[in-house]
């Protein structure tokens, strides 16, 4: 079992070569708009999670609390959905959503700008001008999601395994690149210690989301960590209540088996 992330700008053959991966290998093949609607369903506007991930950051700054809380549902959809195994993804910064869990191959897709044109002409019915403008923007968009969320930059290639261009190298054999690696690369599987930690930051990332939807901690922005179910809380809390409110939603967290708050620091006194 092993999780494969595809990281691409728009119009570059990402998603087919998701596609083409995902049933050479057998497994399934997961992109941002199921892991939206699975974050959509903690009750949050469908319309706005979907705009807080193409429309950074002039929409999220505005709307600091909104910012924190898309990212941990967001979070907290993709570890559940892909906490198995099996999963090729392909989405934005999937790499980094996942950061903290198991390994995973962390793939990156590049092609020529000529190349993209091309195939987005074929697709959107736009002039040449158009389209350009149109790629121009979506590379910048995800770029600055990146940064704003992350603090790195989208297009660094020490955060990916592997760089593929499909200058010259088409998707079958992108595709054979890609599952060679899954297949014949023994750090990608999961044994019974990797599959622990992605369990443990599905966890995490579920008492994160929970911590943001509950209206008695949604104020708060907090680091959750968890280790064989053991869950570490880092943060700042605004009155002694709110302790007690963190500890009680995090053990109701399915396989939380005890919660340290020592790194949450208490309300200054007045």
């Amino acid at each position: 079992m092993s999780v494969v992330t595809i990281s691409r700008g728009t119009f570059t053959g990402g998603k087919r070569l998701a596609e083409c991966l995902a049933e050479r290998l057998k497994y399934r093949c997961v992109d941002r708009d199921a892991i939206v609607e699975k974050a959509a369903a903690w009750g949050v506007s469908h319309a706005e999670l979907r705009a807080a991930l193409e429309k950074p950051p002039s929409f999220l700054e505005r709307f600091r609390y909104k910012r924190y809380l898309y990212l941990a549902l967001v979070q907290a959809a993709l570890t559940e959905e892909v906490r198995g195994g099996d999963v090729v993804y392909h989405g934005h910064c999937g790499h980094l959503l996942l950061k903290g869990g198991t390994p995973v191959l962390r793939a990156r897709i590049i092609a020529p700008l000529e190349y993209r044109i091309s195939m987005a002409q074929d697709r959107l019915r736009l002039s040449y001008n158009e389209v350009v403008a149109y790629v121009k923007k979506m590379d910048n968009d995800r770029r600055t999601w990146a940064q704003y969320l992350y603090g790195v930059d989208w297009n660094d290639a020490s955060l990916y395994d592997l760089v593929i261009n499909l200058e010259y190298i088409d998707i079958e054999q992108a595709c054979n690149i890609l599952g060679s690696t899954v297949t014949q690369g023994k750090c990608f599987h999961f044994d019974k210690k990797c599959q622990a930690s992605m369990d443990d930051l599905a966890r995490a990332s579920r008492v994160k989301a929970e911590l943001a939807l509950n209206p008695g901690t949604s104020n708060l922005e907090l680091d959750v960590l968890c280790e064989e179910g053991d869950v570490r809380v880092k943060g700042k809390v605004y009155d002694t209540d709110q302790i007690e409110q963190v500890a009680r939603i995090a053990r109701e967290v399915e396989g939380v088996s005890r919660v340290d708050l020592d790194e949450l620091a208490p309300p200054v006194p007045t």
